[in-house]
């Protein structure tokens, strides 16, 4: 009853959802009492390689997929130093990532989901780190509080994009950095391209990382099956397989086939403009 649910939430509308995504978040937070499932992405690997090069400590090292895909995004420009703020964080481990590994001066995580925050907040005790509740469509701070915002794999799910997107370029000081990656069907690129460049930000990359996201989820799906097996009951068991796009699920025959995309962006905010506030960050 719960896969009808989940998948009727997504045919619906993008409120509808959140809504079921953050059903899902409070029933997480309630079953993987142990941290044991800190990403929510889908990964990034590169075909024919061994999964290795990224030197990874023994305790991230089952993360690995879900963790290069951060390192993928986050890796595009230097973070040292700066204050970095991550839109739609959910269970924290991209963030604690970046926290740890890349050295940002601050890293903040938002996200509406209260009970994720919370989650965060618990298990995540990483200096220059923190979580706070927020809505990607209006952002708890100040302009130019930001020199890089990253957003991971949330963004499809969101009311207005060109809300947002104008929320981020608010936040990030000019020549910030706007790191993004998320998936959309094919229909729909030419809206989001349209989208993006409408926003006012400098498109400086764009990548098709599809065959790299398809590549993580064949060499995580027995791990990310056994998670499931382990700690979700089992009536909720077939909506986290479609909501983790597992083999068999929907949702990977849509990558598999070309129904649906994933491309990753780095943007820049140019100097000077409407947006650009003087608060500090």
């Amino acid at each position: 009853m719960l896969k009808r649910a989940f998948d009727a939430a997504l045919a619906i509308s993008p409120a509808a959802k959140r809504a079921m995504i953050g059903l899902l978040y409070r029933i997480l937070s309630r079953v993987d009492r142990d941290a044991d499932m800190v990403f929510m992405n889908y990964g990034f690997a590169v075909p024919g390689t061994n999964g290795g090069g990224l030197a990874l400590r023994d305790e991230d090292e089952a993360d690995r997929y879900c963790i290069q895909l951060y390192h993928h995004l986050a890796g595009e420009i230097e973070l040292v130093g700066k204050d970095v703020l991550e839109v739609g964080s959910g269970r924290g481990g991209g963030a604690s990532y970046i926290a740890r590994y890349l050295g940002p001066r601050s890293y903040v995580g938002v996200d509406r989901c209260a009970a994720a925050v919370e989650f965060c907040a618990r298990h995540h005790a990483v200096p220059r780190l923190a979580f706070r509740a927020g809505d990607a469509e209006a952002l708890p701070f100040p302009d130019a509080s930001f020199d890089v915002v990253l957003n991971v794999e949330s963004s499809h799910g969101y009311g207005s994009m060109e809300r947002f997107l104008g929320e981020v370029r608010r936040v990030l000081r000019p020549r910030g950095h706007f790191l993004y990656t998320d998936h959309r069907g094919p229909h729909q690129l030419d809206e989001w391209r349209a989208q993006i460049r409408g926003s006012g930000l400098d498109v400086l990359r764009e990548t098709e990382i599809t065959p790299n996201v398809l590549e993580a989820l064949d060499r995580d799906d027995d791990r990310k099956r056994r998670l499931i097996e382990q700690k979700c009951p089992r009536w909720f068991r077939d909506s986290f397989h479609e909501f983790a796009a597992m083999k068999g699920s929907a949702a990977y025959a849509r990558f598999r086939t070309g129904r649906t995309r994933y491309l990753s962006f780095v943007l820049r905010k140019p100097d000077g403009g409407a947006g650009d506030g003087t608060a500090s960050g």
